[in-house]
């Protein structure tokens, strides 16, 4: 069972995973802090403590610890109580939602045995705005992707903010780092995938009509900006596109990731996308 600990002092050492959130070059889950995993609401702290992320402790009010006390019993973890107040001083800023959790990285899955079994990959490349990560992996998991490739220039999944916007399912989803870019795609391929490049691009394959059933597909999907790079496009087995209306040229990443996420659970079903 978590040890429920009063804690009155912001300045208690014992809170030290927690502090200064709000400031960027000391925030624990940054890579010139501790590496940390830190988790957000309820919601989000259950699904951190049903996680493979060795949870190191909790932070919150009583209230919220008391939400959490069925996940938290087989767990032999300090679960700090404090008031609104504590914990305001001691994160740096006032916490809506009433509770921190922290834990250490679990190590990352090597990018063969991720694909091993897998069906559905996405393939990420600069993708680095948090937000846009937290929600194109909340996608993933809602849809059917077994796990993300990541290429170098992306943001880390584990940022506070990725976990908090995902709503905890970063901590599902299996990720890696795809290494050398783009040679690694070649290496994809040959496990097996066919690789479906996401593009704006008017001379692309409309996504329909690209979609094979009975098929393992990689979807690369680009950068918030310029999207994917030419090399990535060329790497592919095809560059594919979501037909649009009203002259809207593009859509934000996460937005097109879930629209490509969803054609690809569609494949083999009939039409029917695989209930959750």
């Amino acid at each position: 069972m978590a040890q429920v600990i009063e804690v009155s002092d912001p300045a208690d050492p014992r809170l030290d995973d927690f502090r200064d959130l709000s400031t960027a070059d000391r925030r624990p889950d940054r890579p010139g802090g501790r590496g940390l995993v830190i988790a957000e609401g309820v919601v989000v702290v259950r699904r951190l403590l049903a996680s493979p992320y060795p949870v190191r402790a909790l932070l919150g009010i009583r209230r919220r610890v008391e939400e959490l006390a069925d996940d938290l019993a087989g767990l032999d973890v300090p679960a700090y109580v404090a008031s609104a107040e504590v914990m305001a001083d001691a994160v740096g800023f006032h916490l809506n939602r009433g509770i921190l959790a922290t834990a250490d990285r679990a190590p990352a899955p090597d990018p063969a045995h991720l694909a091993e079994n897998a069906r559905t990959l996405a393939v990420l490349e600069g993708v680095g705005d948090h937000e846009n990560l937290g929600s194109l992996f909340r996608n993933a998991a809602a849809l059917g992707v077994d796990g993300v490739l990541l290429a170098p220039g992306c943001s880390d999944p584990l940022y506070r903010r990725s976990v908090r916007v995902s709503m905890g399912h970063v901590l599902a989803v299996p990720f890696a780092e795809l290494d050398p870019w783009p040679d690694g795609l070649k290496w994809l391929r040959d496990s097996g995938f066919r690789l479906l490049a996401l593009t704006p691009s008017a001379d692309a394959v409309p996504l329909s009509e690209a979609v094979r059933a009975d098929e393992r597909v990689a979807v690369l999907l680009g950068s918030e900006g310029p999207g994917l790079t030419a090399e990535a496009i060329a790497a592919a087995d095809a560059a594919v596109r979501i037909p649009m209306s009203r002259e809207v040229d593009s859509l934000n990443v996460a937005t097109a990731a879930a629209v490509a996420f969803y054609a690809l659970a569609e494949r083999g079903t009939g039409g029917t996308a695989r209930q959750g």
